[in-house]
């Protein structure tokens, strides 16, 4: 429990009461989980002012046009249908860029959110792990370090949402709700980048982050205790998410708009194109679905904007995490149980039959990935040049080999969460608010229920497949099931002919048959 819940919440206003007339600024707004938080609040907290959203122009797409393309998002169906025009009356771009100082806003726009914003959500961060550090500092930790320069300036400010990871700590379990010592001064790891050469740099990254993975984690500890030194000078909560994944029931179940997680896992065997993984069976992985933590981000900024900030303060930090609840699932379940619902929902135009072979040894991963990825791509690959079309197989599993990679460490490692703050600020939402805002963390039908949405969610979100196509994509999974088996067959077929065939088999059965005559003339 954190000093926010330990108060009376009696006169405290109900949440959607407490929203009305604020007005709200997200970074990240055009990210997984800032569409899931936008839709939220527009549909559960409509009476909001507004809220503006830190949009840069990307790959020539203006941030207007940046915009449109965001409500039009599958994201925005339940709003679109039950509450239209919601968006549009409620939802402004502030052209900016979290990679550039002073975030790359205006002074006009810039006096316009000092003026007017009272909560802040910061969502925005590259997640790549495999970033280079100079550029996981300037997103990661510049970017956080102009946001709260901003919020300082902030007249009405009464919460600061800061979106971290529950990975960045990862040298420690299990995980408390707390702030950690850092790894590195902030202050000099942001000196040192904006310094030195991006080649030395990357040479000495390693000594950098030192028992972190990555560059991601590494940074964001950085950022968590930049943030952290603001307490009793801001309203500040950060949120601590582990893997956030397909919705669980909000705006509809199964949305998803990127391959991370599970889902990406599942689809990629479910194609026929992921037949290794390097991972432990047993190990599990924390999921968490993207409207459970938003839910907890929404009452976070609720319950903190409903006090103001003293200099005795803390900063509250709350691991939205699942620690084993109901939604984790162990590596070798996850197969499983994607095996199982993909003979009811294939996925159209598979390659080859469901896969999918966990492989605890590294070594041994890299010979079932030359034999069951390189050499099949290389084959398709010709076939496709001798077609005129473009090779394409081999880029993809290189790409898929490297995302093994790079996830290695939280598909053969596990870490337990502390979630007792996470679990309590639940406790305290009001009764008239469970509808809307009441997580749910127990109970769930992982396997026939989430699970299987999280597939039919990947193939209607991720894949564009319509359901009437369905019948056509069963057809083609039996084929293809039946195709491969034949292959399957025969190529152990003919191994075991060559084996019987080879000088060694032909000395054992000519060794066996001599001592059968020795015997029988005996």
């Amino acid at each position: 429990m954190t000093f926010l819940e330990d108060r009376d919440l009696h006169d405290v206003p109900a949440i959607p009461e407490y929203y009305r007339g604020k007005t709200i600024f997200i970074t990240g707004g055009t990210g997984f989980m800032g569409k899931v938080l936008i839709e939220k609040l527009l549909y559960s907290c409509t009476d909001l002012d507004r809220i503006y959203l830190l949009i840069r122009p990307k790959k020539g797409v203006k941030a207007e046009d940046r915009l449109a393309e965001l409500y039009a998002s599958s994201c925005f169906d339940r709003l679109r249908k039950e509450k239209p025009g919601v968006f549009e009356s409620k939802v402004y771009f502030i052209a900016g860029d979290c990679s550039e100082m002073g975030l790359g806003l205006s002074a006009e726009d810039r006096i316009l959110l000092i003026n007017r914003i009272n909560i802040i959500y910061h969502a925005a961060a590259s997640v790549r792990f495999d970033d280079p550090l100079k550029v996981s500092v300037k997103l990661n930790l510049r970017g956080t370090i102009e946001l709260i320069e901003l919020a300082k300036e902030v007249q009405y400010l009464e919460s600061l949402v800061h979106i971290s990871t529950s990975y960045c700590n990862t040298n420690r379990d299990p995980i408390e709700e707390v702030m950690y010592p850092p790894h590195a001064d902030w202050r000099e790891m942001l000196e040192i980048c904006e310094n030195i050469d991006d080649h030395t740099l990357n040479i000495l990254t390693a000594k950098y982050i030192g028992q972190m993975p990555n560059t991601y984690s590494f940074v964001k500890q950085l950022a968590d205790n930049m943030i952290f030194e603001q307490k009793g000078h801001l309203p500040v909560v950060i949120i601590r998410p582990s893997i956030v994944i397909s919705t669980y029931r909000e705006p509809m179940p199964g949305w998803i708009d990127n391959f991370n997680g599970p889902v990406g896992i599942i689809v990629a065997s479910g194609k026929g194109i992921l037949r290794t993984l390097y991972a432990s069976e047993e190990n599990l992985l924390d999921y968490i679905p993207v409207d459970i933590a938003i839910k907890s981000i929404i009452v976070a900024s609720w319950i903190r904007g409903t006090k103001k900030v003293e200099p005795t303060d803390d900063i509250p930090i709350y691991n939205t995490c699942n620690n084993n609840m109901t939604y984790s699932l162990s590596v070798k379940d996850m197969i499983k149980y994607g095996h199982k619902h993909i003979k009811e929902w294939p996925i159209d135009n598979m390659v080859w039959s469901a896969g999918g072979t966990i492989i605890p040894i590294k070594s041994l991963h890299y010979i079932t990935v030359i034999l069951l990825h390189v050499l099949p791509a290389i084959l398709l690959d010709t076939l496709l040049r001798l077609a005129g079309k473009k090779p394409m197989v081999l880029k993809l599993q290189r790409r898929i080999y490297a995302s093994n990679m790079v996830l290695a460490l939280y598909l053969t490692k596990q870490w337990t969460f502390s979630i007792t703050n996470f679990l309590h600020l639940r406790t305290k939402i009001k009764e008239e608010d469970k509808e809307h805002f009441y997580y749910v963390m127990e109970g769930v039908d992982v396997e026939n229920d989430y699970f299987l949405n999280c597939i039919i969610g990947g193939r209607k979100y991720l894949l564009k497949e319509k359901d009437e196509d369905l019948p056509k994509a069963k057809s083609h999974y039996t084929r293809i099931t039946l195709f491969a088996n034949v292959v399957k067959y025969l190529f152990y077929g003919w191994l075991l002919w060559w084996f019987m065939h080879t000088g060694f088999m032909r000395n054992i059965l000519l060794t066996i048959n001599n001592n059968y005559v020795k015997m029988y003339d005996l």
